[in-house]
């Protein structure tokens, strides 16, 4: 905690200081408040609310000249949140329900029927019209905004052999949101590793991977989820771990941290978190062996925060896109601010989340690109969300829809019909 100087060069990165200029929404105003609070001041509604609105995007690492390790600071903080702090009665049965729900791939996929429903009766347009839902339930509200178009894509296979020579093992995390509302990017990420000479293993059994426990505190849960993670794809022979989720990829990189204290899993976790790559990561790491075919066409590269800040994944989205010929890709302003997604903190701030979407929407179509592009299905959501609100137009895709695309020789229209 010393290690901050209170320089200020974090204050212009940090979404919740560029929206409202208070000193206590900053990361250096959090890091005093955890300093009263290792002092003996009490965890008081005041001192936790300035903690939950942070998004923990860590665009303030990335900024920070002093190396300050802010997000171990506020995931600390956090877990004495969860373990001190009683909240009030809706708050809690808020996060009881988000937290029953959004870690469990197969009760996600149970909606998948009746929002399907939803989406095509035309009640979603007439609801959405009426303004109702925003003003009586601004949660469900968020939500139903939020989901994405439905499509049905089959669950992939278990095990995908490589095509042509093989080059690598490769375990790949499903995830919950991603399997549940995104298999499409799931799909697309299994025929590009294929592509790139690489044996697929994908665990049916496989569950959530602790990512979103462990951002909001809940450091016992997630570390349930990872040992159970760790169980299910150590014996596979795997040489990597590929994630196409960056809030994933980030935690699942710190699982020896997590469980540096359990001896039974301290080792293992050590290992496993050595074998995560993001997809970007992976494929420029292997080099490309699958051709790519033209796509004449401008996209503008949305960052992931726990891909570019948390994880330092930056050139390689972009060497990849690049790579594409015809591509062209170009630069978003305010590339640093978040979005607003981050992982459930537009659920439980819709009102603030949405200005930081409008912000990052207007951001995008001032581009004037044709697709807009990210590795994260958090930001997906959001960002659709906003630019509708809007009443921009502008298709938006995962770096792996885009690099699939290329590989298998499809018509652009073939992207620019995603929204």
């Amino acid at each position: 905690m010393s290690d901050c100087v209170h320089c200020g060069f974090c204050l212009t990165t940090c979404p919740t200081y560029v929206l409202w200029g208070a000193e206590m929404d900053s990361p250096r105003g959090r890091i005093h408040l955890i300093g009263q609070g290792l002092s003996g001041e009490p965890l008081s509604d005041s001192m936790v609310g300035h903690f939950d609105r942070c998004l923990g995007c860590m665009a303030c690492v990335t900024a920070c000249p002093s190396g300050v390790q802010y997000d171990r600071l506020i995931e600390d903080t956090r877990a004495q949140v969860e373990r001190r702090h009683v909240r009030g009665v809706r708050e809690r049965a808020l996060r009881a329900a988000i937290f029953a729900l959004f870690p469990y791939p197969r009760r996600l996929r149970l909606l998948r029927g009746p929002l399907r429903a939803y989406q095509k009766s035309g009640l979603q347009k007439l609801v959405g019209r009426t303004g109702l839902l925003r003003r009586l339930a601004p949660t469900i509200a968020t939500l139903e905004s939020l989901a994405p178009r439905l499509h049905g894509v089959p669950r992939p296979p278990a095990r995908v052999q490589a095509r042509g020579e093989q080059r690598a093992v490769v375990g790949m995390l499903t995830g919950c949101v991603q399997s549940a509302f995104f298999p499409d990017v799931n799909s697309a990420t299994v025929r590009i590793l294929a592509a790139e000479g690489c044996e697929v293993l994908i665990p049916p059994t496989q569950g959530c991977c602790g990512a979103l426990s462990v951002h909001n505190g809940r450091r016992a849960e997630a570390q349930r989820f990872a040992r159970r993670l760790i169980d299910t794809f150590e014996r596979t022979g795997m040489d990597y771990f590929v994630v196409n989720a960056a809030g994933c990829g980030s935690s699942l990189k710190e699982y020896g941290e997590l469980l540096a204290n359990d001896p039974r899993y301290a080792g293992r976790a050590a290992g496993f978190a050595a074998k995560v790559r993001d997809l970007s990561e992976l494929l420029v790491e292997l080099g490309p062996v699958a051709r790519r075919y033209p796509l004449p066409m401008s996209v503008a590269y949305h960052d992931a925060c726990h891909l570019a800040h948390a994880q330092g994944v930056r050139t390689q989205p972009r060497a990849l896109l690049q790579g594409i010929p015809g591509l062209e890709v170009r630069r978003i302003a305010e590339a640093e601010i978040c979005c607003g997604s981050a992982g459930v903190w537009n659920v439980l701030n819709p009102g603030p989340a949405a200005d930081l979407g409008d912000r990052k929407a207007k951001a995008v179509l001032a581009t004037d690109a044709n697709l807009l592009v990210t590795a994260n299905p958090g930001c997906l959501m959001q960002v659709a969300a906003a630019v509708r609100r809007q009443g921009g137009t502008i298709a938006l895709a995962h770096t792996a829809h885009v690099l699939d695309a290329s590989i298998r020789n499809l018509p652009p229209d073939t992207l620019l019909t995603r929204s």
